[in-house]
C-alpha cells in the first residue's frame, strides 16, 4: 500500500467554505489524499479517505463511487458529499476512483468496471481499520453510474470467478484481491458482502440503455468523456447478439432467487430525474419487497438527476448545500438505524 498525502484536518465547529458555501463541520476529520489501492493494466487506482478523529473505537464505513456515466469524472465530484458524510456523522468516508470506459485507448469494459469496484471494496476490508475504520460494518453508496457500481457490488458478491467474463460464464475477478485469496475463495466467504446500500438515481438496467443507444453518438457522454461511441463490451459483442453480458451488468435482473438476504437498502431519485426517472426506480423497489428485502425509496421532488454533485453547476442548477445536504441528513439517519442495530 502506497502512503497517501495527509492533507487537511478540519476542526470541530470549524467554519470552512468548502462547500461554496459556509457550514459547519461537527467533526474534526483528517483527510487522506491520493492513497493508490491497486494498480490494473498500468493503471493506478487511488481513493481519498476522510478520518473523524478523536473517537474511541472503529467506525463504520462509507464507501463512495462516483458518477459520470462511466466516462466522465472523478472522486473530486464526491468530495464535498464525502466530508459532508464524515463531519456529520461517525463515519470513515472512502471516496474512490475507478477506470472509465474511455481508458485504455477507450478499450476498458463495463465489467472490468464492476470488477474495479468488487476490488475496492475488498481493499476497504482489509486496509481501512489502519484509518479507524471497522471492516465488519460497510456501507456502499454512489450517484447515477456510481450507484450501479454500488448495487452491482452487492448483488455480484458471489458471482466471482479467476476466468472473469467469458461467453460461458459472466462472472467477475476484482482488480483487487486479499494476498492469497483467489476470486473464488473470496465469493465462497461472500468476502465483498455488506452491511448497508444507498442507491442514488441508480442506472438499474443496462441492457434497455444499450437498446435506447447508450453505445451511440446519441448518448453526450462519449463526447464529454473524449471517446468515440462504441459497445460496452468492445468488439464483437453487441446487445442484440449478448444480450446475458448486458443483463449480467444490470442491477434489475440480479436481484438474488435464492432466499439470499441483502443488505438494507435505501433507493432515492429525484421527481424530475429524466435519466433514471422515479417509475424506473419504483420499479426496482417494487421487486426488492416482493422478494422479501428490506428497503426504504424517497422520491425527492423538485429534483433533477446529479443533485448530490460537489459545488455549483449549471447542470444541477444549484448549489450542493442546498441540493444535496437534506439528503445526506436522511442516509445520515437511515446509517445510524442501520448500524446501531448491529
Amino acid at each position: 500500500m502506497r502512503k497517501g498525502q495527509v492533507a487537511i484536518v478540519y476542526i470541530l465547529f470549524f467554519i470552512t467554505a468548502v462547500f461554496s458555501q459556509q457550514v459547519v463541520a461537527l467533526n474534526e476529520v483528517k483527510l487522506h489524499q491520493e492513497i493508490e489501492w491497486t494498480k490494473v493494466k498500468g493503471f493506478s487506482l487511488t481513493t481519498d479517505i476522510y478520518s473523524p478523529q478523536n473517537k474511541a473505537k472503529p467506525l463504520p464505513v462509507l464507501v463512495i463511487f462516483h458518477g459520470g456515466g462511466w466516462l466522465v469524472n472523478n472522486k473530486s465530484i464526491m468530495k464535498d458529499m464525502a466530508l459532508y458524510m464524515a463531519s456529520h456523522a461517525d463515519l470513515v468516508v472512502v471516496n474512490m476512483n475507478y477506470r472509465l470506459l474511455g481508458d485504455n485507448n477507450n478499450r476498458t469494459t463495463i465489467n472490468e468496471i464492476v470488477e474495479d469496484a468488487l476490488g475496492a471494496v475488498l481493499w476497504v476490508k482489509d486496509h481501512i481499520h489502519h484509518y479507524g475504520g471497522d471492516p465488519a460494518k460497510i456501507a456502499l453508496t454512489g450517484d447515477s453510474a456510481g450507484s450501479h457500481l454500488a448495487s452491482m457490488v452487492m448483488l455480484a458478491s458471489r458471482s466471482l470467478d479467476s476466468k472473469g467474463f467469458t461467453p460461458q460464464s459472466q462472472k467477475f475477478t476484482p482488480s483487487y484481491l486479499p494476498k492469497g485469496k483467489t476470486a473464488e475463495q473470496v465469493a465462497a466467504a461472500d468476502g465483498a458482502k455488506v452491511q448497508a446500500v444507498i442507491l442514488s438515481y441508480t442506472a438499474f438496467d443496462l441492457l434497455q440503455s444499450a437498446k435506447g443507444g447508450f453505445e451511440t453518438a446519441q448518448n453526450p457522454f462519449w463526447t464529454w468523456g473524449n471517446a468515440s461511441p462504441r459497445g460496452l463490451f468492445g468488439a464483437g459483442i453487441s446487445v442484440q447478439n449478448h444480450p446475458q453480458y448486458y443483463k449480467a451488468v444490470s442491477p434489475l435482473y440480479l436481484l438474488p432467487q435464492d432466499g439470499y438476504r441483502l443488505p438494507p437498502q435505501f433507493v432515492l431519485v429525484g421527481s424530475d430525474d429524466n435519466l433514471t426517472t422515479p417509475e424506473v426506480a419504483s420499479r426496482y423497489v417494487s421487486e426488492l419487497k416482493a422478494a422479501g428485502q428490506q428497503v426504504e425509496f424517497k422520491i425527492y421532488q423538485g429534483k433533477g438527476h446529479g443533485f448530490l454533485d460537489s459545488g455549483c453547476n449549471d447542470y444541477t442548477k444549484g448549489c450542493f448545500k442546498d441540493l444535496a445536504t437534506p439528503t445526506l441528513d436522511d442516509m445520515i439517519k437511515f446509517l445510524n438505524t442501520v448500524f446501531e442495530q448491529r
